[in-house]
């Protein structure tokens, strides 16, 4: 080996150093849980920490010490912040997960041809059966009602904002558009309450209902379509009028088309955020007990409000039925989701 191999090799061995075996990990990990066990079995606690949470001391503890010890303080401290990472990647998981496995394991004990093709009329709290069909419509109709009057107001606001807009009003937009996305769900269904309902504008129905949902959609429209439309190039729109194509020309036919794949993504996901309401729903629209398809007169029920329903009856049979109204609402807002990425992938613009 010449002189000048020898230095590189001994040049990349100071900078690779020593590191620690791969099984240092789980053994540290399994260490740490034997810890953790006998807390547990002993009754003996530090200051009145949990096992889980004395374990995970112990496991962090060790793996520094060690890493210290033979990698040195600069991979001591990488090793340190990477299982950090890892660590609030698992807590803020483990919430999750543990949502979606208790209610697909106590919700699927309630689902079959029955629970969605019937309703609750006739049904007892006590007695078990009955279904979600009557609520599922009545989600359906809702969210559709408020999907068709919000996503166009929100995407032509968007556009103003990004293209238009200029000074104080558009200041004013946007700082209202802020205020609207902050506003607790609870507000938006006492506002038509009083303002509609109260004044006889309205009857408490599926229309005053979806209303309600419009003002919680609003401005999620406006500023996920805001940032879409942002993104699009300015060369793209600069390049259209410099060839004389008028500006709403170039929006419609250059900067939407764009956009789009980020448009419905945008859309979707206001959807799948107020499928799930419930307190403006309660408001606006009762509970019903069977399928009513006309959204502007009588109460009409709806999945969350299903759930809310049942959970306050109290009885087994209900709560069964809240589960697995529960698990219906899950995979409708799932689906949601998975439609607007199959549309936004359909929609994207290819490269040639």
């Amino acid at each position: 080996m010449s002189v000048v191999e020898t230095q590189k090799a001994g040049l990349e061995g100071q900078l690779s150093g020593r590191r620690l075996p791969r099984w240092s990990t789980p053994a540290l990990a399994g260490g740490a849980l034997i810890v953790g066990l006998i807390v547990q079995l002993t009754g003996w606690t530090v200051v009145g920490l949990a096992p889980g949470v004395i374990a995970a001391v112990v496991f962090l503890l060790g793996q520094a010490i060690a890493s210290l010890a033979i990698e040195g303080r600069r991979h001591s401290k990488d090793r340190i912040a990477t299982t950090l990472i890892y660590a609030t990647f698992v807590v803020a998981l483990t919430p999750l997960l543990w949502i979606l496995i208790t209610v697909l394991v106590k919700g699927l004990s309630v689902f079959d041809w029955t629970f969605f093709t019937s309703t609750m009329r006739n049904v007892s709290p006590r007695q078990p059966g009955g279904g979600i069909l009557h609520a599922f419509l009545g989600t359906l109709e809702q969210v559709g009602i408020a999907t068709l009057v919000s996503v166009p107001i929100g995407l032509l606001a968007a556009i103003y904002l990004v293209e238009f807009g200029k000074g104080r009003l558009k200041f004013w937009i946007s700082f209202f558009v802020d205020v609207m996305t902050g506003v607790p769900s609870i507000v938006a269904g006492l506002f038509i309450y009083t303002a509609l309902i109260l004044t006889g504008v309205l009857q408490q129905s599926g229309f005053a209902a979806a209303l309600a949902l419009c003002i919680l959609m609003i401005p999620v429209v406006i500023r996920s379509s805001e940032e879409m439309l942002k993104i699009v190039p300015n060369d793209l729109r600069e390049a259209a009028l410099a060839l004389g194509v008028p500006k709403w020309k170039v929006i419609l036919r250059i900067v939407v088309p764009t956009a789009i794949s980020g448009l419905i993504t945008g859309a979707m996901l206001a959807v799948a955020r107020v499928a799930g309401e419930t307190a403006p729903l309660l408001l606006t629209t009762f509970l019903a007990q069977d399928i009513n398809l006309n959204a502007f007169n009588g109460s009409q029920t709806s999945l969350p409000t299903f759930i809310w329903d049942q959970i306050s009856r109290g009885t087994s049979s209900s709560v069964n039925r809240a589960w697995g109204a529960a698990l219906a609402l899950i995979l409708f807002v799932l689906i949601i989701y998975a439609a607007a990425r199959i549309l936004a992938a359909r929609f994207a613009p290819k490269s040639r």
